[in-house]
């Protein structure tokens, strides 16, 4: 019946003896039975190939496809049609941890490149290989602060940045035994006379957390922030969505210790919420604090001496007859936390393998784009968030909720019914935002929409 099961019912006897129950069912009996599902599965029967690729063609069929005008820290940018297709070749779809560097110079190099295109959009000194998504990547950011810190475990957290990144750091803080207060925001901004005061009467700051853009989609001015940070030797962090980096003020220059975030908007898809790939970026000083890995660039070991006419003698960049090339450019991992594969208990994280096909993905994304190509990407998506703006306020329907510069994503109320005006959008094909209050709404414009997409929805208020 489980014909692609490997055990036999005596493997099975024997490994309940060892465990000491008498059946399969005993392993679930700390399951409450009200969370136990007793009923059949829905399956269907066995069907042909041809029988499975029209059921999920049928499937396909039911979903929607809307025009998002909707962010809050996933966007619908464009993806060039030569990454997926890069991006399917079965060397890069089945590759894992490199860590045998004379078999994974391809994925080393990548990841490489990768670091490097990170490190100069976010304007830090280095960067490691990725991180799952832009949540756990703050979060990892808070226990790298504490890790630095040593006896200091508070952390000071902005009111202005995203919800569910929030909630994703108090996870984490819970389980550390991390106090995480929160920074209170005023007109929708950060209060630095607020930081200020904090600092000056709480104990044992590790770090401060902010956003940029917020919450919101504001611009936020952190001038003077870092040196408050350190001048209280606590670290700043900002998390970042990656791709509005082309045109604002880097965290680099910012002053940031650590700059962190998703990097979905370079180019990837929203694709019902994942795989996405967050970034972490530190200063120099923190390198070694960093969890992850980090891949450098080195040279193949060249002969100290190369007498003529010895054919046997590798020079630099000579094939020698066993296959092995000297003086070459090669890829390795330089840096990971021995602490995370013997020591787990004194690792600053246990974070060891990362999103590396999306890194892949980022990669191919930045090189085809290039700087100039990055900023046009987002001076349109400035651009269309603008004129969506001044065209819902010049409805007279809408007001801005916060009087304060956007990039490509602003809070408008309205004062309708909200809901029934999304519900109309939606009948007309158009993800109109997301509801953030009762009369609040927040919409986000890419470089995709047109001015023709804006001037529909308008028409349909």
């Amino acid at each position: 019946m489980y014909k692609y099961f490997p055990h036999t019912e005596a493997d099975l006897k024997e490994m309940l003896k060892t465990v000491g129950v008498d059946s399969l069912d005993a392993l679930y009996d700390d399951i409450p039975p009200h969370l136990r599902f007793r009923g059949d599965y829905e399956l269907p029967e066995g069907m042909s190939e041809l029988e499975v690729r029209q059921l999920f063609e049928q499937l396909g069929t039911q979903n929607k496809q809307l025009v998002c005008f909707a962010g809050a820290g996933v966007y619908d940018h464009y993806t060039p049609a030569v990454i997926p297709n890069l991006l399917s070749r079965s060397e890069f779809l089945t590759s894992y941890t490199p860590y045998q560097a004379e078999i994974s110079q391809g994925t080393l190099h990548y990841i490489f490149e990768y670091q490097s295109m990170m490190t100069a959009l976010t304007g830090m000194d280095v960067s490691n290989a990725s991180m799952y998504d832009g949540t756990t990547a703050t979060a990892e950011a808070m226990l790298m602060a504490v890790a630095a810190g040593k006896k200091q475990r508070r952390i000071l957290m902005s009111d202005t940045v995203d919800e569910k990144t929030q909630a994703v750091v108090r996870e984490y803080a819970h389980f550390q035994q991390i106090d995480v207060v929160s920074i209170p925001e005023k007109d929708g901004v950060t209060s630095l006379s607020t930081l200020n005061s904090q600092l000056s009467t709480l104990d044992g700051i590790a770090g401060v957390i902010v956003q940029q853009p917020n919450r919101y989609g504001i611009i936020e001015d952190y001038e003077g922030f870092a040196d408050s940070c350190h001048e209280k030797k606590a670290l700043f962090i900002m998390n970042s969505v990656a791709f509005d980096l082309a045109l604002l003020k880097t965290p680099g220059e910012w002053g940031a210790d650590i700059a962190v975030g998703d990097a979905q908007s370079l180019g990837i898809p929203m694709q019902f919420g994942g795989p996405y790939v967050g970034y972490m970026c530190c200063t120099e000083k923190l390198i070694r604090k960093m969890p992850g890995r980090i891949v450098g660039m080195t040279h193949d070991l060249a002969p100290l001496s190369s007498p003529e006419g010895d054919t046997n003698v590798c020079q630099q960049g000579i094939e020698a007859p066993s296959g092995a090339v000297r003086g070459a450019r090669c890829f390795v991992l330089t840096l990971q936390a021995r602490e995370q594969h013997i020591r787990r208990q004194k690792a600053t994280s246990n974070i060891c393998s990362n999103q590396s096909l999306m890194a892949l993905f980022v990669t191919i994304y930045l090189s085809l784009m290039g700087k100039q190509g990055l900023r046009e990407a987002a001076q349109l998506s400035y651009d269309g968030a603008h004129y969506l703006c001044e065209q819902l306020l010049a409805t007279g329907h809408f007001q801005l909720a916060f009087d304060q510069p956007f990039f490509n994503e602003f809070c408008v109320r309205f004062d309708g019914d909200l809901d029934a005006l999304q519900q109309r959008w939606l009948d007309a094909g158009f993800f109109g935002g997301i509801k953030v209050a009762d009369d609040t709404l927040m919409l986000a414009v890419t470089e995709k929409r047109t001015k023709e997409e804006i001037d529909q929805l308008i028409a349909l208020i």
